[in-house]
């Protein structure tokens, strides 16, 4: 028999600086031991949900309550943040704002010393709980010296060591490369298995959950729940593109070929997903009828040529590396967390200077060109927004960089941020102060205070990390109209779907090298490549076998039928 421990009533939420509810009447009952995954558009209601069940609202977020949450059989009203936190534990989308401990052990330790638990039995429950997520060799290192996925380990053991019921994720695959990403979806199912915890998790990143078995996909849109549906049923509709939600690319692929999916195919995996020989048939003329490709033209914009850096003299990030990078391309730079993506770019853009080696642009070595000059020709939005952000209010900070320039009229700088904002969809928000946006939202305003200085050469790390798949596609369908004006776009990210859909090249790096260079439906079917540098087959190469294809060449097929598609819309939106 079922055990309801989350239950939902008519409940409504408001918060004080809302004219109207985040939620609304929501009606929700999470059984003991479900997995659940929930969905939704940026700024649905769907991290407002989880902040209810963890108790920041309402004792941190202040606001109006209407209806019943009842957790274990308990009105979340009348318990206080401890106590929640007791049968909730809540790993967040941005680890580093969750750790409280010099080490790696402190940290996992904190609420075992809050709670007096004694020396030795602290020792050995947080011994115990970091071998659980893999962290035992690392329990006297500082936690922000770690990668991304073992930040995230450890925010994970820091509530598994109170022996939690329900475990709620945030948005836990925002900042992970694939591989890593494919490594902590499994390593919540293991431990959900070993623990018999009830799973929450809040993704945009449905196909990545879904690497492995979700009882039930909730999909909420303005704050009301349209769909609590198992994954098969759900995938068989065409209800999350309805909504502004990502499919996998399998099914997308299907789908285009006019393979009609129902239920009974299983499409909630590419594992489970079956096919008739006569819809094989379908998929595999429709990839052959999209095999063309079309070159851009070469003519080099940026170039370097032996690049060599260390932060520390000692051990180098950037060993050695050749690149050209076309005028007009959209290109990729991926590889795994600490491969030196990120670092090359800062060399790019002049925030660290490089070792030996040259940078030119158009020809001309810049080594001697200050940040602010480089700045005028190449704009870079880094991966942390709050790393860029300087400004109280969001207009400010989109009119940041143009104010400075101190050539642009005020009336000029007002359309140019607005215009921005709306591309953005930013626009609603443009007098709101940034500290009351998500994360995702706080993203598209650092990207916003770039687009709107148009610079020849744009620079994007992570550009999709938080974004719902529609605010992804506005942002990424007006780059790729700049890109053909001219604008010459480089991408550093661990979202091979943006990789394929949009960029001409990509280079992978491992340890600091080159390891591949060429298009993008190549380095995602070379297992060598995605093993060394930690990104993981797309489920486009199952679907290739499955139906006899070569992996590159379907995948091929495929990014020529979806940008086929997206310029027919584009311009059918523009006439």
């Amino acid at each position: 028999m079922k055990e309801p421990i989350i239950e939902f009533k008519d409940f409504t939420f408001k918060y004080d600086a809302q004219k109207k509810p985040t939620l609304k009447n929501i009606n929700l009952t999470i059984n003991k031991g479900e997995k659940v995954l929930i969905v939704g558009l940026s700024g649905s209601g769907k991290s407002t949900l989880g902040n209810c069940l963890n108790g920041l609202i309402p004792f941190v977020y202040e606001g109006e309550i209407s209806g019943s949450l009842k957790i274990k059989g308990k009105e979340t009203r009348e318990l206080s943040v401890s106590e929640l936190s007791k049968t909730v534990g809540t790993v967040l989308q941005d680890s580093d704002g969750q750790f409280v401990g010099l080490n790696v052990g402190e940290d996992i330790a904190f609420s075992l010393e809050n709670d007096n638990v004694p020396l030795e039995t602290m020792k050995t429950k947080v011994k115990g709980i970091a071998e659980m997520v893999n962290m035992d060799d690392y329990l006297e290192q500082s936690p922000m010296e770690l990668s991304g996925g073992q930040k995230q380990r450890v925010a994970l053991a820091g509530v598994l060591v109170d022996s939690v019921d329900i475990l709620l994720f945030d948005e836990p695959l925002a900042n992970l490369d694939p591989a890593t990403g494919k490594t902590a979806i499994a390593l919540i199912d293991d431990l959900k298995k070993e623990t018999d915890s009830t799973v929450i998790i809040i993704e945009h990143r449905l196909e990545d959950v879904l690497y492995r078995h979700v009882d039930r996909i909730i999909l909420i849109k303005e704050g009301e729940i349209v769909l609590d549906d198992t994954p098969d049923n759900i995938l068989a509709t065409d209800v999350l593109l309805d909504c502004g939600i990502r499919e996998p690319l399998y099914v997308s692929a299907a789908k285009f070929a006019g393979v009609k999916i129902n239920a009974d195919m299983h499409p909630s995996s590419i594992d489970s997903f079956t096919l008739n020989g006569e819809d094989k048939k379908k998929i595999l003329s429709w990839a052959k009828s999209h095999m063309a490709k079309v070159d851009k033209p070469h003519d080099t914009l940026l170039e370097g040529k032996g690049l060599r850096f260390s932060y520390d003299g000692l051990k180098e990030i950037i060993k050695g590396i050749d690149f050209k990078i076309d005028r007009g391309e959209m290109f990729a730079i991926i590889g795994k967390n600490g491969a030196g993506k990120s670092t090359l770019a800062k060399l790019l853009v002049g925030f660290e200077k490089e070792d030996a080696g040259t940078i030119a642009l158009g020809g001309r070595d810049i080594k001697n060109d200050t940040i602010f000059e480089r700045g005028k020709e190449i704009g870079i939005v880094l991966q942390n927004p709050n790393q860029m952000i300087c400004n109280t209010m969001i207009f400010d900070e989109v009119a940041y960089g143009l104010r400075n320039a101190g050539n642009i009229t005020e009336e000029e700088i007002k359309e140019r941020v607005e215009e921005t904002l709306k591309i953005c969809g930013l626009y609603e928000f443009r007098n709101w102060p940034i500290s009351a946006l998500s994360y995702g939202q706080k993203k598209r305003v650092t990207i916003a205070s770039i687009l709107v200085m148009k610079p020849k050469i744009m620079i994007l790390d992570e550009p999709t990390a938080g974004q719902d798949y529609r605010h992804y596609t506005e942002i990424m369908e007006f780059l790729e109209r700049l890109n053909a004006q001219g604008q010459t776009i480089i991408m550093i990210t661990h979202d091979m779907h943006l990789m394929l859909e949009y960029c001409d090249r990509c280079i992978t790096l491992v340890d600091g090298t080159i390891y591949f260079e060429g298009l993008p439906s190549k380095a995602l079917v070379d297992d060598k490549i995605t093993a060394k540098a930690n990104l993981k087959m797309t489920s486009l190469y199952d679907l290739a076998k499955m139906i006899g294809m070569e992996p590159d060449d379907f995948t091929q097929s495929y990014i020529n039928a979806e940008r086929g598609m997206r310029h027919e819309k584009d311009q059918t939106v523009r006439l």
